[in-house]
């Protein structure tokens, strides 16, 4: 039986949940302490626990309203902590799947099956009809590209699922999942002593695409896909000309 805590309750349990393990993961990180040490684009070392901490609030909290969103945060972060170890300088999906044609499988093919796969199933667990579980897996896995996308300065992936969450909030109480889980981590974030990476970029994305998929119907799901599908493109440009030399 799903159990709604409310919107104040989800942003409560994702808050403190994602606080909880953020601090569990800074005292004890798993495996090699120097796999969660990056540097970010100003030279300064941060650390990447809130990513991992934020995908355990968000999926804690939307378990309980949703499973099929929370498998697919899961699958997200997951998939995501790969990239974070072993990414690549390739950039963009031509080049990934270029590389898994000619039988290499790249850190970004491994997200973009992974994630891809686990959006369709949370879909098809979200809705009824056929085209609808196919719509809430493109919004689900095109939010979680999107706020990866965005996340190339501090707090910009925070701030964008705070923005893309609250209209959600309107619509019932599953948005306020990433929502919390966003918000315990964007003052280390903002201060540039911590990170999401692709973790936790993506497992917020895919948080939020699961609230906007949970709440909307043929129309909306059309709209946000053919929006995100958009921005993938775009990203993809984007990705491809920073990739030449002297552009």
């Amino acid at each position: 039986m799903r159990r709604d805590l409310g919107r104040v309750g989800t942003f409560a349990v994702a808050f403190g949940a994602t606080r909880l393990a953020y601090g569990q993961l800074k005292r004890r990180p798993p495996g090699n302490p120097s796999s969660w040490e990056r540097v970010n684009y100003a030279g300064r070392p941060v650390l990447l626990q809130a990513g991992a901490a934020a995908a355990f609030g968000s999926a804690a909290a939307a378990a309980p309203l949703a499973p099929g969103a929370a498998l697919a945060v899961a699958a997200s972060a997951v998939c995501g902590r790969y990239d974070d170890l072993r990414g690549d300088h390739r950039r963009g999906f031509r080049a990934h799947l270029t590389a898994l044609r000619d039988g290499e499988m790249t850190s970004g093919a491994v997200k973009l099956i992974g994630i891809g796969a686990a959006s369709l199933v949370a879909g098809a667990m979200l809705k009824e009809r056929p085209l609808d579980k196919v719509l809430a897996g493109v919004v689900i896995a095109g939010s979680a590209h999107l706020v990866n996308l965005v996340d190339v300065r501090p707090g910009r992936a925070g701030l964008t699922v705070l923005a893309l969450g609250a209209p959600g909030l309107l619509r019932g109480s599953l948005a306020a999942a990433p929502m919390g889980a966003a918000a315990a981590v964007l003052g280390e974030d903002l201060g540039e002593r911590t990170m999401l990476g692709d973790t936790g970029a993506h497992a917020l994305g895919a948080a939020v695409g699961g609230a906007i998929a949970a709440g909307n119907g043929r129309f909306g799901l059309l709209a946000h896909a053919a929006g995100l599908v958009a921005a993938a493109v775009w990203g993809e440009r984007e990705a491809v000309s920073c990739a030449r030399p002297g552009e």
